[in-house]
């Protein structure tokens, strides 16, 4: 069985109709909304709002580790087109999400396993979902003889994404699972090597439960996205193979794992 697995596409709408070719399972990990592209600050939800030149100021507080000036920037930002209550944001920002979803799902593949990935909102896929595409978080299902499981989103962190769970509520789903032969979650394991993007030069949130889980249940395969440009894309613990299946909308291309 060929499977080709895409995570973080972020708007890459072309590429995704393509990525399933030559496939005979596809699985998207998430993160499918555009908010802010820290590689060309002229595009996404976030520039589309304030333009690029506020953008660039945004991502470098963020990039710098300087979260509360980022939301100072951002609250400047919104006072500006006369929101001062942050309740009152998501009234502009659901449609932009919307637009992008419409054409997201439009061209996701069919059919198509997929979980959630922290920047995305899951209240909103129920109405872009298309025959074929079924979403999985905390839930695990066999495919010709291989136990798959799935857990989507991200944890608590100081980014403020919109999916993101506090450690226990994490934990309990992936404790739900059983035992699987290949874990696929949207956030790495917490191990060093996996976590740290070398070019944002800090470490992104992995997931303490997600590594027990793979030492407890040693399953063939733990794959995973998030962190765009890891320090290492593999790494084994025990007999699993823990493998960052890339950044999507960087590359264009889907990860394949031939079983």
């Amino acid at each position: 069985m060929r499977i080709h697995v895409v995570s973080d596409v972020h708007g890459a709408a072309d590429d995704l109709a393509r990525a399933a070719d030559g496939a005979d399972l596809f699985v998207c990990l998430g993160d499918l909304i555009l908010f802010l592209d820290y590689d060309n600050p002229e595009r996404g939800i976030h520039s589309d709002l304030f333009g690029a030149d506020h953008t660039r100021a945004y991502i470098a507080a963020r990039t710098a580790g300087r979260f509360e000036d980022a939301r100072e920037l951002s609250a400047a930002a919104w006072a500006g087109r006369g929101i001062v209550d942050p309740r009152d944001r998501w009234a502009v920002l659901e449609g932009m999400v919307a637009a992008q979803y419409t054409e997201l799902f439009a061209a996701m593949p069919a059919p198509a396993l997929m979980t959630y990935g922290n920047v995305d909102v899951p209240a909103l896929w129920p109405q872009h979902l298309r025959d074929g595409h079924r979403v999985l978080d905390g839930e695990s299902i066999v495919v010709e003889g291989h136990h798959l499981g799935f857990v989507g989103g991200g944890l608590v962190s100081p980014m403020r994404t919109p999916y993101e769970l506090d450690p226990e509520e994490y934990a309990g789903k992936l404790a739900g699972l059983g035992e699987v032969d290949i874990l696929f979650t949207h956030i790495p394991p917490k191990v060093p090597e996996l976590n740290y993007d070398v070019v944002a030069r800090r470490f992104e949130i992995g997931s303490a439960a997600v590594r027990e889980y793979i030492e407890r249940v040693q399953p063939d395969y733990a794959l995973f996205g998030h962190v765009h440009q890891p320090l290492q894309p593999r790494f084994r613990i025990g007999r699993t193979e823990c493998l960052n299946v890339g950044h999507f909308h960087g590359t264009g291309t889907p990860f394949v794992l031939e079983l």
